[in-house]
């Protein structure tokens, strides 16, 4: 075992036997408790106080989305091996009892169900930009939603998660708006972090596109500066895990979904979403456990 399996095995385990979260046999599936939930909705309302004043739209989405839209933005050439596609039964009764037999019997039996029009949300934005189709205003668009997101990438590290919660934020408009926006929550994440003790650090990034291909999509990101991280250690100090990341996605979404500017122009996008569970376990290494033990100044920022 690396010592970076140890650590991660340490923590997860410190998790647990504080009650904080309750493994269900599956990796990166987990319940959480009050506790957990009570700091995460603490921090999401700092979130939601930092942009009050913004004047964003707020919209909530279900943890499924229709299928179409992961077909228009080409999600499954860049992320094949991370999405969700939901299967149901379709079959009659004959075939509904031969589904049972396979189960009871130990067997496959994903050959008795069928694709349906769904797929599990694989990022807290997609489900927004068919609604921005057509012209934007002048000032373009802001969104905030708080929307479940699921990757199919099981691991016993507690901050890869398949199915998880992100605060997210989506900017739409002109280049020039969309960049200095970006630009503008970069500072006032990174100054929230901070206020809660947390070492942060921001750094260039790319996203973790699929096959061969997909290594250069991401030499071209990081040259292009189009995908920033913020880094907090929580695993170890050697590889911080990414609490909050910002996407400027150019003219990607409002190509595939015919989002214009008033000028006629294709609108430009970006994104920036919060972790919510990675936050709430990098306040729990950083601080300890036991959230009553925390330093008076964190306390103060979250339990005012």
């Amino acid at each position: 075992m690396s010592a970076t399996d140890y650590d991660a095995q340490k923590f997860h385990e410190g998790l647990v036997k504080h009650g904080l979260i309750v493994p269900v046999g599956v990796q990166g599936i987990f319940g959480r408790s009050g506790v957990f939930e009570d700091v995460l909705e603490r921090f999401n309302a700092l979130v939601t106080d930092l942009a009050r004043d913004d004047g964003a739209e707020y919209f909530v989405f279900p943890p499924t989305i229709d299928r179409k839209v992961l077909e228009k933005s080409d999600y499954m050439d860049s992320f094949p091996n991370l999405a969700g596609t939901v299967f149901s039964f379709k079959g009659k009764e004959l075939t509904a009892r031969q589904l049972s037999e396979a189960i009871h019997a130990g067997e496959s039996w994903e050959k008795y169900e069928s694709m349906t029009d769904v797929v599990l949300n694989p990022a807290a934005c997609y489900p927004v930009y068919p609604s921005f189709s057509g012209t934007v205003p002048k000032e373009g668009r802001l969104v905030t939603m708080f929307n479940w997101v699921f990757r199919n990438e099981p691991s016993p590290e507690p901050t890869r998660m398949q199915s998880f919660r992100v605060r997210e934020f989506v900017r739409c408009g002109t280049p020039d708006q969309v960049v200095e926006w970006r630009d503008m929550w970069l500072k006032r994440g990174m100054t929230l972090l901070e206020s809660l003790g947390l070492p942060v650090q921001a750094e260039v990034a790319s996203d973790p596109f699929f096959g061969k291909g997909g290594k250069m999509l991401a030499v071209s990101q990081r040259e292009q500066q189009l995908k920033f991280e913020v880094l907090v250690p929580v695993i170890s100090r050697e590889n911080p895990t990414a609490v909050c990341s910002f996407n400027y996605h150019q003219e990607h979404f409002g190509e595939a979904f015919a989002i214009r500017t008033e000028d006629g122009k294709i609108a430009n996008t970006a994104c920036l979403g919060f972790g919510l569970e990675r936050l709430v376990m990098a306040l729990f290494q950083t601080h300890g456990f036991d959230p009553g033990a925390w330093p008076s100044a964190v306390r103060a920022k979250l339990w005012p």
